[in-house]
């Protein structure tokens, strides 16, 4: 097995066969094989893993995306008479018709909103114009169709809150403290005490 090279400051990561059209990334990003971003930015070392299809989002830092997942999918025009193709990407089909820009500028202005270090389980889908607060978790198979607090986990098709992960008093508190935003030498300083205390005693030493 080939061993997996340290992630950049400077350049992403991108494994084989994936497609990237006006994206943009942060340091310390990594994207699996096979995913498919359109209009997305990548915060600072959020990451996803193969197969992902992501689209006019907005990926924020240290999120964990795992594979097959879907967030921000484009909708068809299902108010028209027909729902197909050839109303918006009319050049495939008539050589003297263009296709519909203003459709696509509609569709990208739809963002979808991650939150710092939410979890995107496997195979989970997130619509349009929804936001997930940080810390948030959206179960495996889930179809998220609104908002989710921060450090929420949804579960279910559509999704559905299941409980928070921690009390509002520590929510509060990590909200306060903001980890998400340190800098990379604090993280290095603080890797021990992620790895090996509990929320509550984290935040007490980290003075959140």
């Amino acid at each position: 097995m080939t061993a997996m090279p340290k992630l950049s400051a400077d350049t992403p990561f991108l494994h084989p066969d994936v497609e990237a059209v006006n994206c943009s990334f942060g340091a310390y990003v990594e994207i699996g094989q096979g995913s498919r971003l359109q209009n997305t930015t990548f915060q600072d070392y959020a990451y996803c893993d193969r197969f992902a299809d992501i689209a006019n989002t907005t990926v924020g830092r240290f999120s964990n995306i795992a594979a097959m997942t879907r967030i921000g999918p484009t909708d068809h025009p299902f108010s028209h008479a027909a729902q197909h193709h050839f109303l918006y990407r009319s050049s495939y089909y008539w050589e003297d018709a263009t296709d519909d820009p203003d459709f696509f500028v509609a569709r990208a202005a739809r963002r979808t909103v991650l939150g710092a270090d939410c979890w995107i389980g496997h195979g989970a889908i997130i619509k349009p114009e929804v936001t997930l607060g940080a810390g948030a978790i959206v179960a495996s198979g889930a179809v998220v169709t609104k908002d989710v607090g921060p450090f929420m986990i949804v579960a279910g098709c559509p999704a559905t809150p299941l409980r928070a992960r921690f009390s509002d008093t520590v929510i509060d508190r990590l909200m306060a403290l903001a980890w998400w935003d340190w800098d990379h030498a604090r993280l290095r300083a603080a890797l021990s005490d992620f790895r090996s205390l509990q929320a509550e005693a984290f935040l007490e030493r980290h003075g959140g």
